[in-house]
């Protein structure tokens, strides 16, 4: 018993400490991210681009909000496989609609609309900006989202998303812990990956670096585009100020098949980050189950090694709550009033993880916005289809 206790229990406590390594580092990122820029001589003509599937909760809201930013001036795309895909009365008056009822063989449907809007942008954009439909943006969004693009060998910028259901319910908090810790890796230097739904290149960059040809490779269309800029030595730089909230709900199975989706397409085209986190996540329930069974059993370390153990994980899940208040001030109550659940849910959101990520290890199929799809990472000739 002592041998498998702590065989799971030692390591679990080092990676847990581990993991606050570069915490306060972090803050200070976020905190000069968020002070208030220096003035900017001209900000860049830009285009905003925001697929659509359909009638999502909030959507009025949501296209609402990227219609009314604090920029001074930018052209906003929407675009679809059809015009039914838009439901009526959603569309922002001074919206484009772009409808893309064919496109590459072989890409998917959101990359078939998204190359569709981009053909048919203005040619004074000579910024490219990606939207998702499925949240709202704050005001500064995408000033805060341009803004790194101008730095030093920086080739994209990126923001995230917290899921902030409004009023809440269980599985939607659930989703919302889940999808919050995925946060704590994005920071200063080079972000790991780049997210669809704030997300902004150069236009010629994104020309030069070949993003579409990657994108006829691979079904994901973010961690295509952050490949491409790695793999031309540049940066994607995280921007705090481009946080976007989510406000919708979903039912347990409406959260396993997402979150169980989210981890096939780490698996292949981030292997690295999905093992990554499943060896840590099996340690740390591993480390859990040995420390509440040797406790059960009379053993008084274990229920300190137990606390050991998931203190750093909740502490984490605090500062996320403090450094999402800044990003996102217009939703502070919101965060005063249910913020609490990412610091108590974490020990059991953290068997959930490993669910969710053991879960995704048996296929390379998924299924999205009514469309199957096999993944395939390759590095192929773009004319040969990575998918299947």
């Amino acid at each position: 018993m002592t041998f498998f206790f702590w065989f799971f229990v030692g390591p679990a406590i080092v990676l847990a400490f581990l993991s606050l390594r570069g915490e306060k580092k972090r803050a200070r990122y976020v905190e000069s991210r968020l002070a208030p820029p220096d003035p900017v001589p001209a900000w860049p003509q830009l285009t905003v681009i925001v697929p659509v599937k359909g009638p999502d909760e909030g959507l009025r809201e949501n296209l609402a909000s990227l219609n009314s930013l604090d920029y001074p001036s930018y052209e906003l795309i929407v675009t679809a496989r059809t015009a039914a895909d838009v439901p009526p009365g959603v569309l922002p008056a001074r919206a484009k609609l772009v409808v893309c009822s064919e496109g590459e063989p072989g890409a998917s449907e959101k990359i078939r609309n998204l190359n569709a809007a981009i053909r048919l942008a203005a040619r004074t954009s000579t910024v490219l900006v990606f939207a998702d439909s499925d949240g709202q943006t704050p005001r500064g969004w995408l000033r805060a989202l341009v803004a790194p693009l101008a730095e030093e060998g920086v080739g994209a910028s990126t923001g995230y998303r917290m899921y902030l259901p409004t009023p809440p319910d269980f599985w939607s908090l659930v989703r919302s812990v889940w999808n919050a810790a995925i946060v704590s890796t994005l920071g200063p230097g080079n972000a790991p990956f780049a997210w669809g739904g704030a997300m902004a290149i150069r236009r010629e960059l994104f020309s030069d670096i070949h993003v579409a040809e990657y994108w006829t490779r691979w079904v994901s269309d973010d961690y295509a585009l952050a490949e491409a800029v790695h793999a031309a030595g540049l940066r994607v730089a995280f921007a705090p100020g481009a946080m976007v909230a989510a406000t919708d709900h979903c039912t347990c199975r409406e959260f396993f098949a997402w979150a169980r989706r989210q981890m096939i397409i780490t698996r292949i085209y981030h292997p690295k980050l999905w093992w990554t986190a499943l060896a840590a996540h099996f340690f740390y329930c591993g480390g859990m189950a040995a420390a509440i069974t040797a406790s059960l059993l009379g053993n008084r370390l274990a229920e300190w090694a137990l606390l050991i153990e998931l203190s750093p994980g909740m502490l984490k899940g605090t500062n996320r709550v403090v450094l999402a208040k800044a990003e996102l001030p217009e939703f502070t109550k919101w965060f005063d009033r249910y913020g609490w659940v990412h610091t108590w849910w974490v020990p059991f959101v953290t068997w959930v993880w490993l669910i969710t990520l053991i879960a995704a290890a048996f296929t390379d199929a998924i299924e999205w916005r009514g469309n199957r799809y096999t993944l395939q990472r390759t590095e192929r000739h773009p004319d040969d289809s990575a998918l299947q």
